[in-house]
């Protein structure tokens, strides 16, 4: 069945089965989707590369930091993908 889902779908259910508690580096969690699909790699890099562009495109994912990925659901809505920006203010002395 797992051959028939997309690899994002893929990505999404191993994540909701590893639980909130247990956000998944990218790679194990790819290299986990490209297990569960019996998917050939000719080239390792490109097809992470490819699968990571999904993941990251797709606003059901969350990156929490040092390359782990979780769900958009497990987090309070201040927490996701907000941008912060800081104003330097310079104060000049003569």
């Amino acid at each position: 069945m797992e051959e028939n889902i997309s690899e994002v779908d893929l990505a999404y259910q191993i994540l909701s089965e590893s639980g909130k508690e247990n956000p998944l580096y990218f790679k194990k969690l790819i290299r986990e989707v490209i297990a569960k699909k019996n998917k050939v790699v000719q080239n390792e890099a490109a097809v992470i590369s490819e699968i990571y562009t999904m993941i990251n495109m797709d606003s059901r994912f969350q990156h929490v930091g040092d390359g782990l990925w979780g769900l958009a659901d497990w987090y309070p809505p201040e927490t996701k993908r907000s941008r912060t920006t800081t104003t330097k203010t310079s104060a000049k002395t003569s």
